[in-house]
């Protein structure tokens, strides 16, 4: 496996270099050069930004596809609580669980039924303990990838308990053990997912040293295949009850719904990689010291919002809500007794922290690196400042790092390189006012007549 496994790809044949990707990256992750852009791979968190925004569609999430369930005897589908959101008019979670099992899936299990349990331990952690505040939330991969870089100060504050999708694929398993006797490797279980950063968090995790999530399936792949089934089903008033969530876990599906569920005396919600950012930067200032617990959601309006769902973020959270009202209040699935034994035993703590990871290593000579800085700096300083992005890096400082590295050049900037042109056309006119000795009057020189 490679140090860097990056579900954002770019097909180089449908990018046509119009830069609006780098501007929209909030790593910076993204130049373009010779009319192609390129991703730097130390520098993405697999956000979907740049999916969202290219207009030649030359961005794509690669995610797992239904092949991959006959690798295994016994597949069980962990839809995300978004995923209901997609589908309009539902009177109840079922159809669409029973679509699930209708395309190949043996069992379901629900990622917000995983999700109330989450909230419960990350509720009993900030109760139990003198932590650091605020408490953030550990759920989504994307934002913890974005503190693994620019905020690595601030990861000693992540609650140390696994994911709904980690804890879901955890349960779903132990459960169909118990239930058909199969091994636990013959079990292959298989998020839905709205956004790309859950397949890097699958190949890649970061608070667990091997997950137990075995694929990972785009809602875009399987939507169409849900919706006829429903269609195909709609006379069928009453399908065996399948749902066991409630309206809390299912509430993750949108923004806020994760800091009611955790229930703490203060806390907030955030959505919006690019808000995200702009919260933490504030929290490193030492901001935000009263609030208990925040929830951070790198897209906007929380996973209604990912980049592989198919409807637009504000119809999927309406639909969502509207589903959550006709589930109506019942008592949650796992009682209080189990919850607390889940959270005394620590079933589902992390097991690994969250690291810190390096983008910018200039030099591994800590004198020249010093001095490679200083020349960064020199640079920047050089520059128009405009961060106009013509140069196919997204600011300017950017350009100055990609100098530094030797990816880039100076007259790249479009401004720097017209002061070169400028200068040089001045030097040949200077150039061609000057007449070579063998065509001068050299009459005036001796005084002939």
């Amino acid at each position: 496996m490679s140090e860097y496994f990056h579900s954002v790809t770019l097909d180089f044949e449908k990018c046509k270099g119009c830069t609006n990707c780098i501007k929209k990256c909030p790593m910076e992750a993204i130049r373009v050069h010779d009319g192609k852009a390129t991703i730097m791979q130390e520098r993405c968190i697999d956000c979907g930004e740049c999916i969202r925004c290219c207009p030649n569609h030359a961005k794509t999430a690669v995610t797992d596809t239904l092949d991959i369930l006959s690798e295994y005897k016994y597949r069980i589908a962990l839809p995300a609580p978004s995923f209901f959101g997609q589908f309009k008019e539902l009177e109840n979670a079922d159809c669409v669980l029973h679509g699930l099992l209708s395309i190949g899936f043996d069992d379901v299990f629900e990622v917000a039924l995983a999700a109330e349990i989450v909230g419960f331990l990350v509720h009993q952690y900030i109760k139990d303990n003198k932590v650091k505040k605020p408490v953030f939330s550990s759920a989504c991969p994307a934002v913890l990838r974005l503190m693994q870089i620019k905020f690595p100060d601030l990861l000693e504050q992540i609650a140390p308990i696994l994911t709904p999708m980690e804890v879901a694929a955890r349960l779903a398993k132990e459960e169909a053990v118990r239930k058909t006797g199969i091994d636990y490797e013959d079990i292959g279980a298989f998020f839905i997912s709205p956004c790309p950063a859950k397949v890097t968090e699958m190949r890649n995790p970061m608070t667990t040293k091997h997950s137990a999530v075995n694929g990972v399936i785009g809602v875009q792949l399987i939507y169409k295949d849900i919706i006829k089934y429903i269609i195909k089903e709609k006379t069928q008033k009453d399908p065996s009850r399948l749902q066991k969530a409630t309206k809390l876990g299912m509430a993750w599906g949108y923004v806020t719904g994760e800091s009611k569920n955790v229930d703490a005396s203060t806390t907030l919600a955030v959505s919006g990689i690019h808000n995200v950012i702009s919260l933490l930067e504030e929290i490193e200032r030492g901001e935000l010291k009263n609030v208990d617990f925040i929830e951070l959601q790198a897209c906007i309006g929380g996973c209604v919002g990912g980049p592989l769902n198919i409807h637009n973020l504000f119809v999927g959270r309406v639909r969502l809500r509207e589903l959550i009202k006709k589930c109506g209040s019942k008592p949650s699935y796992y009682t209080d007794e189990e919850l607390l034994r889940f959270y005394t035993q620590g079933h589902y703590a992390s097991t690994e922290p969250v690291q810190p990871k390096a983008i910018m290593h200039l030099d591994e000579d800590m004198s020249k690196a010093i001095q490679k800085m200083e020349r960064l700096d020199q640079i920047t300083n050089e520059l128009p400042g405009l961060d106009c992005g013509a140069c196919g890096s997204p600011s300017c400082r950017a350009l100055a790092e990609d100098i530094i590295r030797g990816i880039a050049f100076e007259t790249d900037c479009v401004i720097k390189l017209r002061e070169k042109v400028k200068t040089l056309a001045e030097e040949i006119l200077d150039l061609a006012r000057i007449v070579p000795p063998v065509m001068a009057d050299t009459s005036k020189k001796t005084g002939e007549k």
